[in-house]
This record gives structure tokens, sequence and C-alpha cells, in this order.
């Protein structure tokens, strides 16, 4: 049987933080950065923006999922989407992904399903029609191109070991990308935003569901004779795997943070991912943590969420239902087949977390889910 990675055994960013100590604010070098590691502390960095900034620029951090940086302008939230958006864009999705999935049964016929590849367009589709639905089905189809067009322009950008030069190649793509998704924005009947504030919206509202769902995938098809509550399993993908795994801010005044002296323009993270290991938060024998359990859910005090996947205070992500939405689509659309995968799965730190392959085969479920 193929295996998803375990995010404990990973190297680099993701294994120090998994390593660092599971109590109070750690620093993970001898000037910083810091971890806040308990939830009264991660909610106090992530819902005291007075304090704890955003970093200046979204194009390096890869935190596309609050509302402000160098793409961003001011103090601007985003308000949650309405009950009828979701709507909107889960039928989209729902639409799109069954598209998707008859073109490769077409196009590729025999060959595995690639899971980051096949959710591209049924995400940005309906992200698209969930955020802009004034706007006709051809524009908006144009912009959702255009949103993968910048999000591809973005990751060499992200991924580099140093920040590329301004006037780079990689600079100058990402640039070029962004301007075209803002010029057809700024023709568009919008969410009353900015246009470099709503690509900004778009993007995060894409690329990190794309993400999350390749995980689910990627948990389902580990164990393919097992059948699971839907809604369970999403939570428990974005317990093990959250996408937006650690998210930074930035001190703008000295602070003392659970007794942890931190200077002004110091950074400070939180880790989703880390606070999803957390005995005090998750059911279930704390010895099987790190193991794919949605049924740790079905009767358990504690609720899922509460690692905080989707943020917190005032620049938690808006499309936070839209995203749970989309997941749990996939995920009863999944219970009625049988997800195999073919290759064992491993994990791409270099945007957030993805995994890396996330092949799988399709079966009809004997008898539904």
């Amino acid at each position: 049987m193929r295996h998803v990675g375990s995010a404990e055994s990973a190297g680099g960013r993701l294994g120090a933080v998994l390593a660092a100590p599971r109590s109070g604010v750690v620093p993970l070098g001898p000037s910083g950065p810091w971890l806040a590691a308990t939830p009264a502390a991660a909610r106090r960095v992530l819902t005291d923006p007075a304090v704890f900034d955003f970093p200046g620029d979204v194009t390096r951090s890869g935190d596309l999922s609050g509302s402000r940086g160098d793409t961003r302008s001011g103090h601007v939230t985003f308000p949650p989407l309405t009950p009828d958006q979701v709507a909107a864009g889960v039928e989209t999705f729902a639409r799109e992904w069954e598209a998707a999935v008859a073109a490769h049964v077409r196009e590729l016929p025999g060959e595995p399903y690639d899971a980051m590849v096949l959710l591209r367009r049924p995400v940005a589709r309906s992200t698209t029609a969930a955020v802009l639905p004034s706007v006709d089905a051809r524009s908006r189809d144009e912009v959702a191109d255009l949103v993968l067009a910048w999000i591809d322009a973005l990751a060499p950008v992200i991924a580099a070991r140093r920040p590329p030069r301004r006037w780079s190649r990689a600079r100058r793509a990402e640039h070029r990308a962004r301007l075209a998704l803002e010029d057809v924005l700024a023709a568009a009947p919008g969410p009353g935003h900015p246009p470099e504030l709503t690509a900004t919206l778009l993007a995060a509202g894409v690329q990190v569901p794309i993400a999350a769902g390749a995980w689910l995938l990627a948990w389902l098809g580990g164990d393919p004779c097992r059948t699971v509550d839907p809604v369970h399993a999403v939570w428990e993908t974005l317990r093990l795997t959250p996408p937006t795994w650690i998210t930074a801010r930035v001190t703008t005044t000295a602070v003392d943070l659970d007794g942890v002296a931190i200077p002004s323009g110091a950074v400070v993270m939180v880790s989703p991912l880390l606070l999803g290991r957390l005995e005090t938060l998750v059911p279930g024998d704390p010895a099987g943590l790190a193991g794919f359990d949605p049924d740790r859910w079905r009767t358990a005090d504690q609720r899922p969420g509460a690692w905080l996947p989707f943020g917190a205070g005032p620049h938690a992500c808006p499309g936070r239902t839209l995203g749970l939405a989309q997941l749990v689509r996939l995920a009863q659309w999944a219970g009625t087949h049988v997800i195999t995968l073919s290759e064992h799965v491993g994990i791409d730190q270099s945007r957030g977390i993805r995994p890396s392959p996330c092949r799988f085969t399709v079966a009809p479920r004997e008898g539904g889910p």
C-alpha cells in the first residue's frame, strides 16, 4: 500500500518547527524568529494586528491569506462570503470537477490522475464564481486562468533561497502576471475593492484549496478500503497537513508574549500544523496524533478547527466557508469511488506544504459510500 509522507520526518523549516517544544513561546534561533507554540499565544499574535503586523512582502512569504502587504494597501479586510456566493462557488466546483475528471479519462486513458493538476481549474473557477458573482461566465473563466498564471509566476519568487532582485527574470514575470490580472479586474464589476486587493483574495482562494484538496485525496488514497465521514475527513486533513502550515507576523513594538520579551521588528510565527499536534486540542490516543483518523472527531468534546487552520482575528481567511464546502464536496465524490495512490506521496515545502507527487487511480465503490 502506498503511503503519505509524515510531516514529523520532514527536514527544513517544517522539521524544525515540529521538533520545537510545544509550550510557551520558543526561539528558533539566537535572535529569532519566535514560535507561538500555545493556543493562547498564537491567538494573541493573530488577533492583535496593532502589535503583530503582516510582513511587508507577501510574494516572498507566500502567505496570501491575509489582507495586507506590498500588493495591498491600508488596513483593508474582506468580509466573509455570503451563503449565495458560497453556493455558487460549490455548484461551479462540482461541475468543473466532473468535467476535469471526464477530460482526463478522454485525453489520458489509463494514466493516473494528478491531484495538483486536476484541481487547478475547478478550484480557480469555483473561487472566481464566488468572489465575482456579477461578472459573466466567460470573463470569470478568463480571470480564473489569469489567477492561475499569477500563482505560477509567484512560485519561483517564493521558492527562491534568496529574494530575487527587483528586475530579475522571476520578478519581472511575476509583475507582468499580476498586472495582467489586475487590468482585467479593473474593468470588471468586482467586490468593491481595488483590483490589487481582489487579485490577492482570489490567489489565496485558489492556491490554498488546491493544495488542501490534493492532501485530502492523498490521505483518502492511502487507505482506499476505508469509508469515512466527508466532513470529518476534511477536518482531519486540515489538522495533519494545513497548506498554510505557518504564518508570520512582525512586531511593531517591543512586546511581552507569554512571559517572553520580544523586540520590535521581530518575526513571530504561528503554525496550525504544530497546534494540530497538541493533546489539549485533538482527541484520541496521544501516540496516534500523527496519523490520519477522521473518526477521532465523531464523539470528541474538542472542536475541529481549534488549531486555527484559517487563522483568527480581523485577518482570518474570508473564504473559509467556501474552502470547507469545496473540500467536503470533493470528499463526497471520493466516497463514491475507491481512490488508490499510485506512488508514495512526499512533502513539497517550497510554497506552503503540498503533496508531491499526488497521483492516484479511481474505481467505482461497490455499494456506494
